[in-house]
């Protein structure tokens, strides 16, 4: 015996693609091709390989801190810190390899350090104080960008070694652009440690119901502390592979960095609001940005035109599938 679903029970191919359980990662990857094709008609330079591999590599530090605040906003927190962390760790890596003389790993690892200790300071005010991310990294934010003008001021610190210098005019295999093969493989380590692990289990229960985490013996403090702590410290990556990709370290480099990162963590599902998002709607997210901004760049189109677009897709992207499943309920 067969029965006729009632209106109510019936919905569109549309409707039904999109109560997918991943249907914001269906939403990004849709607009991507969208994107390719656009920008395949925009301009006949858009194709080339060599074209296609290397563009990410000019915004590849947004992309590798897309992929740790993903955790932290899936864990229902916020991080507007990070570009000015990196700015910090680059100031700190240059005053000390170019005034303090030490050797180049040296420098390094304490940055990175140094990185590591700043995210750890943001991680402490949130899960020991109880303070709001949003307020303690929009605090932090001006702090730290604001040490790094008055360690170095408006001057330039250069004269790195070749060997840092130029990381992302490298290739693996002499074919694809290192910045492309970092991140793919940091999004794969941060994707199995998200969604395979009980850490990653960790981050959903806090962005769900942070009290009911608590009572289920999530070290809710804890865990909190650490993905402000490994934020910090990519964010300090960033700033070093920055550095090395412009050979000179200042304190107003990286600005913006942050809301492209939150643009392409939301653009790729993640809730705002915690709970929900993934590793792989992030990625879709960031390259589909990629391909915006460079169609559009090709065609000579201005940034501010270029923002306005990125702001549309965001919004449609979050709107279209929210929309749809008050309609299934």
């Amino acid at each position: 015996m067969t029965t006729t679903p009632t209106p109510s029970q019936k919905r569109s191919p549309l409707q039904g693609l999109l109560a997918h359980p991943l249907s914001s990662e269906i939403v990004a990857f849709l607009l991507l091709i969208i994107a390719f094709f656009v920008g395949t008609r925009l301009s006949p330079h858009f194709l080339d390989r060599d074209y296609l591999l290397g563009v990410p590599s000019e915004y590849i530090e947004a992309g590798i801190i897309a992929l740790p605040m993903t955790f932290i906003i899936v864990a229902g927190q916020i991080d507007i810190s990070v570009a000015s962390n990196m700015a910090l760790t680059a100031t700190i890596f240059g005053l000390l390899y170019d005034r303090a003389n030490l050797p180049l790993g040296g420098a390094i690892v304490l940055a990175l350090l140094a990185s590591l200790l700043l995210g750890a300071f943001n991680g402490l005010l949130v899960a020991k104080s109880r303070l709001p991310a949003l307020a303690v990294t929009l605090g932090t934010f001006a702090l730290y960008r604001g040490i790094a003008q008055a360690f170095i001021g408006d001057k330039s610190i250069s004269g790195f070694p070749e060997k840092f210098n130029g990381w992302d005019a490298r290739f693996l295999a002499g074919a694809v652009p290192m910045p492309l093969v970092v991140f793919l493989v940091l999004a794969v380590l941060f994707g199995l440690v998200l969604h395979r692990t009980y850490f990653g289990r960790w981050v959903y229960a806090l962005g769900t119901s942070e009290p009911t985490a608590q009572y289920s013996g999530v070290p809710v403090a804890k865990t909190q502390l650490i993905l402000f702590s490994v934020t910090g410290f990519m964010a300090g990556l960033c700033g070093l592979l920055m550095t090395s990709r412009y050979s000179v370290a200042r304190f107003d480099i990286a600005q913006g960095v942050e809301l492209d990162a939150i643009t392409a963590v939301v653009l790729g599902g993640t809730n705002i609001f915690g709970g929900r998002g993934t590793i792989l709607g992030t990625v879709i997210a960031f390259f589909l940005m990629v391909v915006v901004r460079t169609g559009m760049g090709l065609h000579n189109i201005k940034i501010e035109k270029q923002l306005i677009v990125v702001g549309l897709l965001l919004l449609f992207s979050i709107i279209l599938p929210n929309l749809l499943r008050k309609q299934k309920t």
